[in-house]
């Protein structure tokens, strides 16, 4: 099946983008003269080459995962999965999929893997960020903290191997498999893809700029937090989303789909920040004092959100909202008539 899946998935990238061997690589070369763009490529090709790409991202970082060696593995897998899950998401009007490889299914395995990666990151930080800068008398309750914190990594990495390993995962698998060896479409699978690629995005572009978190002001940061971490998400489901398309519109998408990287960047430092705040006040020794430890947290908070201003006043004007639509309406290759031709 690895073969198969490999094999359709450069064929149809290949139609779409002459000398492009994959299509989430080198995204800046990606744009191509118009003419190179195969303009039959269906809806259900398409979303065939899409979670082909992203089941087979998922399943190859399963033995480097409970291997657990080098946490980049894990890393990745969580994202693969986030991605497959987006994918199930945005095609889900044009595919049939069996019972075990829904995006529910996808998600509660997210979700395990996601209890993990969150202890390695918060361990990461407080070994290589945090432990560096603080006395030494902080760096002893520090010590004492991450020794808990690696008791439970060790329940959280039972469970991901459990995952891994049991039956549920494995007939996740088998039905992926089937649905890339035989896919299963709704009708909308056969239309043209170009025509409803703004059809597609539209809806999640109308979900981010309509979010509530960019009327946070920098003042209401801290009262507003579940706000931001609702807005980070929303921007990683919509780059998620975008990068799938890249391929078929100019640069100026992919300079947003950086943009919208860079947000979700900096609400991630800030909420990973928040969370160690809440888990070193529940691992806190007694006799601890963080005088230091909490100075550098609220510089990092503070450094993160330096232009947080500017950035959602942009999200906010009239003329910049205007312009993403626009950006969304013009996929290349498509030809776009005027009013006369359309109500002739």
């Amino acid at each position: 099946m690895k073969g198969k899946c490999q094999a359709t998935s450069t064929n149809l990238i290949q139609q779409t983008w002459s000398g492009q061997p994959t299509l989430m690589k080198t995204p800046k070369k990606r744009i191509a003269a118009t003419s190179q763009i195969d303009r039959s490529l269906t809806l259900g090709e398409f979303a065939h080459t899409v979670i082909c790409e992203q089941y087979g991202a998922v399943v190859k970082q399963e033995k480097n995962v409970i291997a657990d060696q080098d946490p980049k593995y894990l890393h990745d897998m969580r994202v693969g999965t986030r991605r497959l899950r987006t994918a199930l998401q945005v095609f889900d009007r044009a595919i049939a999929m069996p019972k075990a490889a829904t995006a529910k299914r996808i998600g509660s395995l997210a979700k395990i893997l996601g209890r993990l990666r969150d202890l390695d990151v918060q361990m990461a930080t407080l070994q290589q960020r945090y432990r560096p800068t603080v006395s030494e008398p902080e760096q002893r309750s520090l010590d004492e903290v991450i020794d808990k914190l690696t008791k439970e990594r060790r329940v959280a990495f039972a469970g991901v191997e459990d995952a891994l390993t049991q039956s549920r995962y494995q007939h996740l698998k088998v039905d992926y498999e089937a649905w890339l060896a035989q896919p299963r479409y709704a009708s909308l699978a056969t239309q043209t893809l170009l025509p409803l690629i703004p059809d597609l995005l539209s809806p999640l572009l109308a979900t981010l700029l309509l979010h509530s978190g960019w009327l946070v002001q920098t003042d209401e940061i801290d009262a507003a937090s579940d706000r931001l971490h609702d807005l980070r998400k929303a921007c990683k489901h919509v780059r998620y989303q975008a990068e799938f398309f890249v391929p078929f519109y100019s640069e100026a998408f992919q300079t947003w789909i950086e943009d919208i990287k860079t947000i979700q960047a900096k609400l991630g430092t800030l909420h990973d920040s928040q969370v160690l705040q809440a888990l070193l006040t529940s691992h806190r020794p007694k006799y601890a004092t963080w005088h230091d430890l909490q100075a550098t947290v609220q510089q990092t908070q503070a450094d993160a959100m330096s232009d947080w201003e500017s950035v959602r006043q942009r999200y906010l004007e009239p003329a910049f909202r205007q312009h993403l639509h626009h950006l969304l309406l013009e996929p290349l290759a498509v030809d776009i008539p005027t009013a006369k031709q359309l109500y002739a």
